[in-house]
Parts: structure tokens; sequence; C-alpha cells
């Protein structure tokens, strides 16, 4: 039984416009907030994990992170649905040397996992890179699932026709 869905944000959950931190540049992935509102009906825990080094670049803030992840909350909020968890990793090697959380490695999906009590073998990441997919590995997730393109809903339920989940 699934607990628990991580989602990567830029690419999956909203489109891929680059260092993404102005809620004017913010577009909802098509499928993307009836995806939350699936699992929220549903019972499964819906987690952001999403590297966002423009902050150690010096393109953004923390605060400016918080404030998108509010305005999501509030624009799935207006469908019935929420967000259970946002984990951000504000690293960038180049900038602020290695850090544990920042994907690949699996830091953010083992803190969300502690703090919310998932079984990691009951969770699954949807992912729109090679990294998302190696994290969710590292963290010992029952799967990664490489979404690119479509309508994430279509995809989710997908996922759980397919390993017989209902």
């Amino acid at each position: 039984m699934i607990e628990a869905i991580f989602f990567d944000r830029d690419g999956v959950l909203n489109e891929e416009v680059g260092y993404l931190w102005q809620v004017e540049n913010f577009k909802w992935v098509d499928g993307a907030r009836e995806a939350i509102k699936f699992c929220n009906e549903h019972g499964i825990l819906s987690i952001v994990v999403t590297n966002q080094g423009g902050i150690a670049r010096g393109l953004y803030t923390s605060e400016d992170v918080n404030a998108l992840h509010n305005f999501m909350q509030k624009s799935l909020a207006e469908v019935g649905a929420h967000i259970d968890g946002f984990y951000f990793c504000p690293h960038h090697p180049d900038f602020s040397g290695e850090c544990p959380c920042r994907k690949p490695k699996p830091g953010m999906i083992l803190q969300a996992c502690k703090d919310f009590k998932i079984n990691p073998s009951n969770a699954i990441l949807f992912g729109d890179s090679k990294r998302d997919i190696e994290a969710a590995e590292a963290a010992n997730l029952q799967a990664g699932i490489f979404f690119t393109e479509g309508n994430l809903l279509n995809a989710v339920k997908n996922y759980f026709e397919e390993a017989g989940e209902s």
C-alpha cells in the first residue's frame, strides 16, 4: 500500500522555466492539481522534494521559495487539495559545497520519511530527471517514476493500475 508520493516540483508539478521563484512565472502541469487531490482523497501523503540551487547562486531566497509554495497551496485549495509537505535543498555544489539533501542524494526524502513516519518501501517518487530517480533508489522507495510530459493525474492513476494498488 502506497503511503506517500514524492513529487519533484519543476517539470513535474509545474512547467519547467529555469530558476522559478516568481508566482507570475508559475504554471501547473496538466493534471498536477488533480493528481494531488487524488492523493488527498486516497489517504496518500503528497510531498514535494525540490533542488533549489538558485538560492546558493544568490538568484532568490528561501523566503521566495516559501512564498511560491504558499501560492501553490492556495491554488490547490481552490480545487479542494493540499500538499502535505515541502522540502527543498538550497545548496549547489559549485556555490555552497556538497550536502546530503541535494538530489541525487536522498536527504530530503529521508527527512520527510522521518517527519511523517513513512516506510520508504511504501512510497514512490515522480521525477523528471535521472537525479530524481537516483534519489528515490538511494532512499529505498518502492519506485521512482520518470515523468516528463502528459497528464500527471493519468500517470499517477496508471501507476496504481499497473501496481495493482486500490
